[in-house]
């Protein structure tokens, strides 16, 4: 048996808005009855969507409902890390990909402990993240955004 893991998502919570309506163009169901409003409403190809529900985009554009506690159980929300840090992901990507040597995440992480760091330097930040940094080298990140 093989096993798969979950790419990242695109997803929204779907509040009820009518600007939510129209961006996902969700069906009126006493519409699709000929009769007048009614409060289900139904997104193209996928069902039924409720407040609260989620609603996915694919890499394809296509959109799917998730209902709220499925998606909480089936997805999570990419650590947000600081730039520094995404840059270090960045390079230790690129010289696994130049230079074949396993373990990548175990050097960048490692080589912060042995060759030392400071207080509030990226090492510093490394080892007090370490689970933070090992999800974001796996399966993305975004950078936090600067503050001025």
């Amino acid at each position: 048996m093989k096993f798969y893991r979950k790419q990242p998502i695109e997803a929204e919570q779907f509040d009820g808005s009518d600007a939510m309506v129209d961006k996902y163009e969700l069906i009126d169901a006493g519409t699709m009855l000929g009769t007048h409003h009614s409060p289900e409403l139904y997104l193209t190809g996928s069902g039924k969507v409720d407040v609260g529900d989620w609603i996915a985009t694919g890499v394809n554009g296509e959109h799917w409902a998730v209902a709220d506690d499925v998606f909480k159980k089936t997805y999570a929300e990419l650590p947000v890390i600081p730039k520094n840090v995404a840059e270090r992901i960045i390079t230790g990507h690129s010289l696994n990909d130049l230079i074949p040597t396993c373990g990548g995440i175990y050097r960048a992480m490692i080589q912060t402990v042995v060759y030392g760091y400071q207080k509030g330097d990226i090492g510093d930040w490394i080892v007090n993240h370490s689970d933070v940094f090992a999800r974001a080298w796996l399966d993305g990140y975004v950078v936090e955004e600067e503050h001025d």
